[in-house]
């Protein structure tokens, strides 16, 4: 049997190969990842439920298959963990909510059995901002999710428990769901990958939503490999949703992909993706532009004018689809929101629909920009956010000139834009500020492009060690 930290520190990939050749036990992951939880999670606050009994027994089960010679699939034997807002039949699905507090669900999420189809065991149930409406993860129901790089700062959201979950070795991957960069922004911060796919990719089905019009689930891990092997598994079309698109073959043109950028196209926009950022992040993002002409790629500068009012419209949209879904529980039960939620919802709710809607031919306008520009770039690479992770409990960030301004608008400006034109997204470690705090960069890419966008981020992690390193956690006292 080999070490619990040894065997926490295998990606997802390597964990999965382990157990297909007998070398590592699924009951031996499941155990090291439980320890991992009760050693750590007092401090981060990632779980708001955890799977214990059923995880152990799932894994015994999982070790009789394949000892037999029983493989369930990529993922027979993994543990992972899931968002509270996707369901998992058997247990609660909260939505990080009090409204929610004690719905037990009856069925799974299509993209929660579709990993079990493919072998996967589930330990728990992510904590998230509540109803996925904020970005920092700050749940006044079950506590805020504090960054294991340093628990005085926060995870971001709306997928915190997701990002910090996986970087604390506390599973070997999540899923999260990202409506304006709830899965990248968590990404960023804590130091994993994780990707925005294009819209309609991935089912919806079982899922609480945000804002229909740009919701998706997608997978949080520490590498771009670990994040294919779980978007292969949950990605597809879906009779329950009829907003999924059909299936592309993503599995064998990933499987071609070469982990190449040699004459990558790589679109940057002057003036916006290069201003208005802490120091330490553009310094790093730059560092990593230079890192991939080096390996082959080309930077071409685009202009897209009316991309500095992507914020106004990600917070138009995102204001009048929530107060939408909850018009009824909003008029019912006020109080059983966090302060910040309801607000947000209430201020939705009077939101004339000439705003939304002019929001809307906005985003019409900005898809048609990009996909005119992708006749000229392959991707654009940009920073994930502008600053680093902000301690607990700041509603406002200082990101030039120690001026403070509202987090929740500066947060999207860069997450803002797939989320709005449907495109395709994934964040990656890049650098580190002085505070050794990770800083994420998005690379963009046109609809259905996944398994370029992979073969792009792991040819950038092979050349650089940034998703490799791990926070300092230690264990709590007993």
């Amino acid at each position: 049997m080999q070490q619990a930290t040894d065997l926490l520190e295998l990606s997802l990939c390597e964990a999965a190969a382990l157990v297909k050749s007998r070398a590592v036990s699924p009951v031996e992951l499941v155990e090291a990842v439980l320890a991992r939880i009760h050693a750590v999670d007092g401090r981060l606050h990632a779980y708001i439920t955890v799977f214990e009994a059923q995880a152990r027994q799932v894994a015994r089960a999982a070790e009789l298959m394949i000892a037999a010679g029983h493989d369930l699939g990529p993922l027979h034997g993994v543990p992972l963990a899931i968002k509270d807002n996707i369901a998992v039949k058997g247990f609660r699905t909260t939505a990080g909510s009090k409204i929610l507090g004690d719905a037990v669900s009856t069925e799974d999420a299509t993209v929660a059995a579709r990993l079990r189809q493919a072998g996967a065991i589930f330990v728990g149930k992510l904590n998230m901002h509540e109803f996925a409406w904020g970005g920092t993860s700050a749940n006044p129901h079950f506590g805020t999710v504090a960054n294991p790089w340093n628990t005085a700062r926060f995870s971001a959201g709306s997928s915190g428990g997701s990002g910090a979950a996986v970087a604390a070795r506390m599973c070997f991957g999540a899923l999260g769901t990202d409506t304006g960069g709830s899965i990248r922004l968590p990404a960023a911060v804590n130091g994993v990958t994780g990707i925005r796919p294009t819209y309609g990719r991935v089912s919806n089905h079982g899922i609480v939503p945000l804002a229909w019009s740009m919701d998706t689930a997608g997978p949080l891990a520490r590498s771009a490999a670990d994040c294919a092997l779980l978007f292969d598994a949950i990605a597809g079309p879906d009779r329950l949703d009829p907003t999924t698109c059909e299936d592309d073959g993503f599995r064998q043109r990933w499987r071609d992909q070469q982990a190449d950028v040699g004459g990558l196209r790589i679109g940057v926009i002057p003036g916006y993706f290069d201003r208005h950022l802490q120091p330490a992040v553009q310094g790093a993002v730059a560092a990593a532009l230079r890192t991939l002409v080096q390996m082959g790629a080309r930077l071409f500068e685009i202009d897209v004018p009316i991309i500095k009012h992507n914020i106004a419209a990600q917070l138009t949209v995102e204001a009048a689809e929530p107060s939408t879904y909850h018009q009824r529980w909003l008029h019912r039960r006020p109080d059983d929101y966090g302060d910040d939620v309801r607000a947000l919802l209430e201020a939705g709710a009077l939101l004339p629909a000439t705003h939304y809607l002019q929001a809307q031919r906005y985003r019409s306008a900005l898809r048609r920009d990009f996909l005119a520009a992708f006749d000229r770039v392959d991707v654009f690479v940009c920073p994930t956010l502008p600053f680093t992770a902000t301690p607990l409990g700041a509603t406002t960030v200082a990101i030039e000139d120690g001026v403070e301004e509202d987090m929740l608008a500066a947060i999207m400006r860069f997450t803002g834009i797939p989320s709005l034109t449907g495109l395709p997204a994934i964040s990656v470690p890049c650098g580190f500020d002085g505070d050794g705090l990770p800083i994420g960069m998005q690379i963009i890419g046109r609809p259905m492009s996944e398994s370029f966008l992979f073969g792009v981020a792991a040819a950038y992690q092979q050349s650089t060690g940034f998703h490799l390193r791990a926070p300092l956690l230690q264990a709590q006292a007993a």
